[in-house]
């Protein structure tokens, strides 16, 4: 049996080096990441048994994400190679201020996206301690959507992260979604940006909670609040990360991923939900400061961060 269990969809991420931009880009710098599988690496690495169930193209670029993953510990054998298939992409420019990050998507027609609700062994989903979700996957299509519904279903606790994305559906056929969701979900995890967005919830961090815990009565629920950390509402309690830590960002993308991995993790070890929350806060600062989408990180590494920083090591 696997502690944690992800579904969802691994693009190859190709990264401009900055300060340039992709029109005059002459070299890409190759990593993976998909928001279900960057959590699932993150919670191997940190000793949980950990599952993804996805598809890929038979071929080296698939091999490679497979590789990739199981070298971070992740179970990688529900994992279907599918022939005459491609990877779906992701371009990434990050931008010097006051240019913003900006992320270019080519994932039609990709692996995942043919892969049907048949073809997948649902017994890992099953038996799994918990199962985690994103919006990202319903957002993809039909058949994306109806392995979500699917793995709902079979899953017998689930953590589900918003993770909304304008460019893939709508905010109205996102809530619609998350309204068959929310009431079963055990673990939540949202942005300000999609509180707005998505639920039409405006005001203080405290009153977008009490909202949300009304539609998601079962779950500790956590927003996600970018440099001003996070909060979170579990059974009436409220609590927040007890300091920042200093961060040197190198790279921000998956810090959210990363949040909710070291979250899980803690909970998943039967911690107290207060140190889930700085568990989780750890992990995303040590994420911003490594390249590439997944937190490459160990539990030394998140102890030595909650212990104020790390010794030298010799």
């Amino acid at each position: 049996m696997h502690d944690l269990v992800t579904l969802g969809e691994v693009l190859l991420r190709l990264a401009v080096p900055s300060p340039a931009r992709i029109e005059t880009a002459r070299q890409l710098d190759v990593q993976i990441g998909g928001a279900e599988a960057n959590v699932a690496a993150a919670c191997a690495r940190l000793g949980l048994r950990t599952a993804w169930v996805s598809a890929l193209p038979a071929n080296p670029w698939g091999e490679r994400v497979r590789r990739e993953l199981a070298g971070h510990g992740v179970d990688c054998s529900y994992v279907r190679l599918l022939d005459d298939a491609r990877m779906g992409l992701y371009f990434l420019e990050y931008g010097a201020p006051p240019r913003p990050i900006r992320v270019l998507y080519d994932r039609r027609d990709s692996a995942f996206a043919r892969l049907g609700v048949d073809e997948v062994d649902w017994e890992p989903v099953r038996r799994a301690r918990l199962v985690h979700l994103t919006g990202i996957t319903p957002a993809l299509g039909e058949r994306p959507r109806a392995l979500v519904e699917r793995a709902l279903r079979e899953a017998g606790s689930v953590s589900f992260d918003v993770n909304y994305r304008a460019t893939l559906w709508t905010a109205e056929d996102a809530r619609r979604f998350a309204d068959a969701v929310l009431p079963i979900v055990r673990y939540l995890f949202l942005g300000e940006e999609e509180a707005r967005r998505i639920f039409k919830l405006d005001g203080g961090p405290e009153a977008v909670l009490e909202a949300m815990a009304r539609l998601a009565p079962h779950a500790t629920v956590t927003m996600l609040r970018g440099e001003e950390g996070s909060v979170t509402l579990d059974g009436g309690r409220w609590l927040r990360p007890a300091r920042r830590h200093p961060v040197q960002v190198v790279d921000p993308i998956g810090a959210g991923d990363a949040y909710v991995a070291g979250f899980l993790w803690a909970c998943l070890r039967e911690r107290p939900v207060a140190e889930a929350v700085e568990a989780g806060n750890a992990v995303a600062a040590l994420k911003c400061s490594t390249w590439g989408d997944i937190a490459l990180v160990s539990v030394r590494d998140v102890d030595e961060v909650l212990a104020g920083g790390p010794a030298v090591r010799r």
